[in-house]
């Protein structure tokens, strides 16, 4: 097979996509980013996988790797390189129900996941969008609309198949190359291709769902009983602040899930919530798990939404922090602001047990913009609550550099994920996105 990259292996015949064939207008882009790949290889198998590499190798091809493509920071395309898409390879097997272990292959999404779980009573915490694709969530870390009850998806992660840069296709547990694993889990980016993962889910059906919202105060008083409350919380219960501005009255709208059916337990874990100051319910409800990342979700990412984001953690919600939170939606220029909540079973890992190291936070702070404002109004509206915040996840940034880096892989964990991408990626031929 000849194409303007030139002869391509025979393994690879109809698997790669050019411009001018008809399925590439949506296959260039992702959910934020719109760009004009020289190729796009849709892989069916790790040996498909491992042959893309070697082609992007040796055409000297920038090289994208995609499992959903909803990711900020629109590293799963490129201009005039190659884009291994993976969302052929989304196969999702109960292993062992006795002790929950699924294998999920990389390019499925969330909502797909969900969808397959449902018949065995099980799930995974796994963010908060359905046209997530595994791969790029569970190699970075995971908060979900469970994570106070299970933990990041990388903390049940028991081993991931994976193909290195050089094309080696290697399975990376406990017992078998156990740094590969530990990069994995928070860090995968750099280090190799996760082509399907065996994840340890939980006995879960239905949730209690909860929409609140609340009037924020000025001084943000409220916003810091959240933190408190959240703080204090039973872990099933996880929380989501959108907070944003009606003229110069800040308004946070709350989701709140709860890893019950039971309603009493329902009550009792939205009840200090519901005793805050200015908060009403909007619904409240019981729900099946895939609700809450539905099908309905899945589209195709055509570069629909252009954004600037950052984000940082705290360990809790000071008097100046919260003052700084209402200060950025009430400011000259539109930014969204959201909370999701941390804490429980999310910080029960020791900091050095996997890539992701921020096990005493109890909140993730998310700022965006959204045309026509763009990276400057950000900044602005960012540097008034910076000094607050400790640390970033490196899912919710769209313009990663080395700062992002020594903030989401601080001290000891970066100089050992820096190794360990050298050790896998000598070469660095993966995303650029991914080096630091």
């Amino acid at each position: 097979m000849t194409t303007r990259l030139g002869t391509v292996p025979a393994g690879l015949t109809g698997k790669i996509v050019t411009e001018g064939d008809p399925r590439y207008a949506l296959l260039r882009s992702t959910y934020t980013t719109v760009g004009r790949p020289a190729a796009v290889i849709l892989a069916e198998s790790a040996d498909d996988v491992a042959a893309a590499l070697r082609l992007a190798r040796e055409r000297n091809l920038p090289l994208a790797v995609r499992s959903g493509g909803h990711g900020l920071s629109g590293s799963a395309t490129n201009d005039n390189g190659l884009v291994i898409d993976l969302s052929a390879m989304r196969r999702v097997d109960v292993l062992d129900r006795g002790t929950r272990l699924v294998r999920v292959e990389a390019g499925a999404r969330w909502a797909q996941v969900a969808q397959a779980l449902a018949p065995h009573a099980l799930a995974i915490s796994s963010g908060d969008h359905g046209n997530v694709g595994v791969g790029g969530l569970t190699t970075a870390g995971g908060i979900g609309w469970l994570v106070r009850h299970y933990g990041l998806t990388i903390d049940h992660v028991r081993a991931v198949e994976v193909v290195l840069p050089d094309g080696t296709q290697v399975r990376a547990d406990a017992a078998t190359e156990p740094d590969l694993l530990w990069v994995m889990r928070g860090a995968g980016a750099g280090a190799g291709i996760a082509v399907a993962f065996e994840i340890e889910a939980i006995e879960l059906r239905d949730v209690g769902f909860a929409q609140l919202v609340m009037r924020v105060d000025a001084a943000g008083g409220n916003l810091q009983r959240w933190g408190a409350v959240m703080a204090a919380a039973p872990r099933a219960l996880t929380t989501a602040v959108m907070l944003t501005s009606q003229g110069n009255t800040p308004v946070a709208s709350i989701t709140a899930v709860v890893a019950s059916d039971k309603p009493a337990t329902i009550q009792q874990a939205l009840q200090p919530l519901l005793d805050i100051r200015g908060i009403a319910v909007q619904q409240a409800q019981v729900l099946p798990y895939p609700k809450l990342v539905p099908p309905a979700h899945l589209h195709p990412n055509t570069g629909q939404m252009p954004t600037h984001t950052t984000n940082g953690l705290f360990a809790g919600i000071n008097r100046e922090a919260a003052r700084a939170l209402v200060k950025a939606v009430t400011g000259r220029d539109p930014v969204l602001i959201q909370l999701r909540s941390l804490g429980g079973a999310a910080n029960d890992l020791d900091p050095d047990a996997t890539a992701y190291p921020h096990r005493h936070h109890k909140t993730l702070v998310i700022a965006s913009t959204f045309p026509p404002y763009g990276r400057k109004a950000l900044s602005t509206a960012w540097g008034a609550f910076a000094p607050h915040v400790d640390g970033a996840y490196v899912n919710f940034e769209s313009h990663p550099d080395m700062t992002t880096f020594a903030r989401a892989y601080p001290g000891p964990t970066g100089a050992r994920v820096r190794e360990l991408w050298k050790r896998y990626d000598p070469d660095g031929i993966l995303h650029r996105s991914a080096k630091a």
